[in-house]
């Protein structure tokens, strides 16, 4: 192999298997003298590469961890299959998997030969995800549109459809994509209203980006105002809870705040050590209150609330018509006022 980029891509791609290479097997596989290696071994080096060689007879060439993230050279399967896990978790909106994975998977898909592209397409379309149905489905192609427009500051029109259906054509200078853990949301500002806004992404249609590049404007909150996550997440949650009634969550758990807190969403707070035996929680949630009190019970362990009172309702309501379904011959017809 005299071509000497395309040699040094196949080193690479040697050697970022987990394992260490004899440098005589390097020099057969790319049909090189082991002094070539060498040389080609100093040249990734150069590059940040850190390649690590060990002395001996039995000695080779190993890549190992460094200071910095090297970019990696991916063959055809290895690249389907982190796109399509990538898109598998991006479509939903899954704890853990935030904006960090979107960008990844619009910078893997914008270099995917179009052969490759499509096998990832396939296999996305012919899989049914199991999901646990409290949050909403993304097209995965949207959310990287979206991510791509925010990186490159460029403008994007699409169609969105409002809770009570309405459709309406949209251009907006994308800010960041904001995951709560069960739905993707975009912090836009809107051309055609002269203000911020936030959408959620599983209501956004058709997006396209114009080409038009923008200088992102500063966000209306306090203490920020810059081109920084947090102030993305501080503009949404201050325009959530003006939509939204809060509740303000008193719960103790009988169980230790690690155990708790492994359980719930991030996005209702953090549990503090309560006694030998127990944890509270105290936050403010703007989620729906049917939603909280389901998440509270999947905690899986013993548990009291003391507010806010329509929680404590609610709760009573829901145990009470549980108790009802697990109690023999009280099916759906049978319960208070039929028969």
């Amino acid at each position: 192999m005299t071509d000497t980029p395309a040699r040094l891509l196949k080193l690479l791609s040697l050697l970022q298997t987990p394992r260490e290479w004899p440098g005589g097997e390097l020099a057969e596989r790319l049909a090189v003298s082991p002094r070539t290696v060498r040389r080609d071994v100093d040249r990734l080096r150069e590059l940040g590469y850190p390649v690590e060689a060990s002395r001996g007879s039995l000695g080779g060439y190993r890549l190992v961890a460094g200071a910095a993230m090297p970019p990696l050279a991916l063959d055809d399967e290895e690249a389907v299959a982190i796109a399509v896990g990538l898109r598998a978790g991006a479509g939903h909106a899954i704890e853990g998997v935030d904006e960090a994975s979107v960008r990844a998977l619009a910078k893997l898909e914008q270099v995917l030969p179009s052969r490759l592209r499509h096998r990832v397409s396939a296999l996305q379309h012919a899989t049914v995800p199991l999901t646990r149905g409290d949050g909403a489905t993304i097209d995965p192609q949207t959310l990287t549109t979206l991510a791509s427009a925010a990186t490159g500051q460029e403008a994007l029109r699409f169609s969105y459809r409002s809770g009570d259906g309405t459709e309406t054509k949209r251009q907006v200078e994308p800010y960041r994509l904001v995951s709560t853990g069960r739905r993707w949301y975009l912090v836009a500002y809107d051309l055609l209203r002269a203000d911020w806004r936030t959408f959620r992404v599983d209501r956004v249609s058709e997006p396209f980006a114009t080409g038009a590049r923008f200088t992102p404007r500063p966000l209306p909150v306090e203490g920020g105002g810059g081109a920084e996550p947090e102030d993305a997440a501080r503009y949404f949650a201050r325009s959530m809870a003006g939509r939204q009634p809060e509740l303000r969550l008193d719960v103790r758990f009988r169980a230790p705040a690690e155990f708790v807190a492994a359980r719930l969403p991030p996005t209702l707070g953090v549990p503090e050590p309560d006694g030998e035996d127990g944890c509270r929680l105290r936050s403010s949630s703007t989620d729906s209150l049917e939603w909280v009190a389901l998440r509270l019970a999947l905690v899986d362990c013993e548990f009291a609330v003391q507010g806010p009172p329509q929680l404590v309702a609610y709760l009573e309501d829901l145990g009470a018509r549980l108790t009802r379904a697990a109690s023999p011959g009280n099916g759906p017809g049978n319960g208070p006022g039929h028969g």
